[in-house]
């Protein structure tokens, strides 16, 4: 009988002279020979071989769990015993699933994934690269099926993807210290902290922690940046999302009695109420989210002593960030509103008032009705001029969504980093639509119309499992040079440390007095400023009724 190859593991464990470091890995032909290992001060994981590269797969950690008698409440460290099986990355968070609109998840979701290429070693320690999905907040999971890490751990990174509860598992918002809020973020940063204390076992560098994420997952970044304390990561990408994007909600405190009594339990205390939706199953407790139209999000807490408070203001109210030590890499997609305004029926286009809707979002007008139609008439002339809204021309809408939405609120962002003291910052524009346009495919449209739209650049960083044929000649340019630009920021604090082949040119930082941007495309460009004209526009509207905004403190 063969011998089977002996391979060194994942045995890194740096209070141990019983294990040696290894050297480097090579994966066998038969993956679940000497599967690869790892031991740390919580817990020892048995990971997988890649199948598709010459990295490690380590799946499904868990890095806390739900706390069963306050299932709205923080996180609690896990801790077991033995060696953790970590091959299985498909759970989530209790949600309705975007795409088939079907009730799914468990509370058993709190775990991350890790995927190490073969060069990690102790002796060679790769920078980290921690990913948080976007969702509007009540959606989305950290699994391959969407986030594959293939493209970019070739680039001699380790890549993780997080879960974190979403929905009103994640973000009820009370006046009570047990549930005070912000569940969901507290979820990531107890992530962040096993990653910190641990990833040096899976043979990462800890001093180069970059996180990372994609529309809502870009907005808990900012709010991480302007409300984390301690020093969990070195640098930032943040793709098309802040917290100014208008996503903080005005907390309902009175959430729990509506959802009880859509459950058929009518109580007028709310931690009768609590207790009685602790014990519901979860996918009850989604579905009767959503039929009583209770709306959760991200909150300014309310202040309680001995309570885990996290954001205690509204984003806007804070003119500086805590995390002013990090290296920043920010940006936007050229036509985020496309697929919304796109796929919006022409009955619903028609009747919809967007430019009220738009001002009635982000500011209070109180009872001041001159100003408030004021500011619509302005609005409209700027957008629409003398035209009507029409459904064959949805390009003044695409417009205004996008720079309310997005454009504005980011550019507000690069100004409070800059005012923050923040050195170290890139500014980009992705603009490319191709086959692995992904907001696009979601939503049936064709790659040819319009620009990038909302999340579309995910499809040139990550390997979606259903896209793996996809291989057009201009889709993988896009590829290869989207997870360089990254990882070399990951690596580096600077996306083009020195020009190559494939990214001829030298990105220039955002200072004071300039912010330069590098155009993402088939021909890569530089720019200065933007959008200047729409986004002038805009400021000098935040100038003048900034102080109306829903979302800012009163104090």
């Amino acid at each position: 009988m063969a011998t089977p190859p002996q391979l060194p593991s994942h045995k890194i464990n740096l209070n141990s002279s019983n294990f040696s470091t290894p050297k480097h890995f090579k994966n066998p032909l038969d993956p679940e020979l000497a599967r690869p290992i790892v031991h740390t001060p919580v817990g020892s994981y048995r990971g997988l071989w890649a199948r598709d590269g010459n990295y490690s797969m380590f799946l499904g950690i868990p890095y806390a769990r739900v706390d069963p008698d306050n299932v709205f409440g923080p996180p609690i460290p896990h801790k077991f015993e033995g060696i953790y099986e970590a091959v299985d990355d498909t759970s989530r968070c209790p949600q309705i699933e975007e795409v088939k609109n079907t009730i799914t998840g468990t509370l058993d979701c709190l775990h991350i994934n890790i995927y190490v290429p073969n060069s990690a070693t102790i002796d060679n320690p790769l920078p980290a690269m921690i990913y948080i999905f976007g969702g509007k907040f009540n959606f989305g999971f950290a699994g391959r099926y969407i986030y594959g890490p293939r493209f970019l751990v070739r680039h001699d990174i380790i890549f993780i993807t997080c879960n974190y509860r979403l929905g009103p598992y994640g973000f009820f918002c009370l006046n009570t210290s047990k549930v005070p809020g912000n569940q969901g973020l507290k979820d990531q940063v107890q992530a962040l902290r096993w990653i910190k204390k641990n990833i040096r076992y899976f043979g990462g560098d800890d001093s180069k922690i970059t996180l990372e994420g994609n529309s809502a997952g870009s907005t808990s970044v900012d709010m991480h940046q302007h409300f984390l304390q301690e020093p969990l990561y070195n640098r930032v990408i943040l793709q098309s999302g802040v917290s100014l994007n208008g996503v903080t909600e005005d907390p309902d405190s009175d959430a729990p009695l509506k959802l009880a009594k859509q459950l058929n339990y009518t109580t007028n205390d709310i931690n009768d109420a609590l207790s009685f939706l602790n014990k519901v199953e979860p996918h009850e407790l989604i579905a009767a989210t959503r039929n009583s139209g209770v709306i959760v999000g991200p909150c300014a807490e309310k202040h309680f002593e001995g309570a885990d408070n996290y954001i205690t203001k509204y984003p806007a109210s804070v003119n500086t960030v805590t995390r002013k030590d990090v290296d920043v890499l920010i940006g936007i997609n050229n036509d985020e509103g496309y697929s919304k305004i796109t796929i919006t029926e022409k009955y619903e286009y028609e009747k919809t008032d967007f430019v009220s809707e738009i001002l009635r979002h982000y500011f209070d007008f109180k009872n001041e009705i001159k100003l408030s139609d004021e500011m619509k008439n302005i609005v409209q002339l700027f957008y629409h001029g003398d035209d009507f809204q029409r459904a064959d021309n949805k390009r003044p809408v695409m417009n205004l969504y996008a720079d309310f939405n997005f454009y504005s609120p980011i550019f507000r962002t690069v100004r409070k980093y800059l005012d923050s003291d923040v050195e170290n910052m890139y500014f980009y524009m992705f603009s490319y639509s191709g086959e692995r346009a992904f907001d696009k495919d979601l939503h049936n449209i064709s790659y040819t119309k319009g620009g990038a739209s909302h999340a579309d650049e995910l499809g040139y960083l990550f390997d979606i499992s259903y896209m793996k044929e996809r291989k057009r000649d201009e889709d993988m340019l896009i590829v290869e040079r989207m997870t360089e630009l990254w990882t070399n920021f990951a690596k580096y604090g600077n996306p083009t440390p020195k020009p190559s082949k494939l990214i001829p040119l030298q990105w220039p930082r955002v200072t004071q007095d300039k912010l330069p941007y590098l155009e993402i495309n088939t021909e890569l460009r530089l720019g200065s400023r933007p959008m200047h004209e729409r986004m002038s526009f805009l400021d000098l509207l935040y100038k003048h009724i900034g102080h109306y905004q829903r979302w800012i403190s009163k104090d």
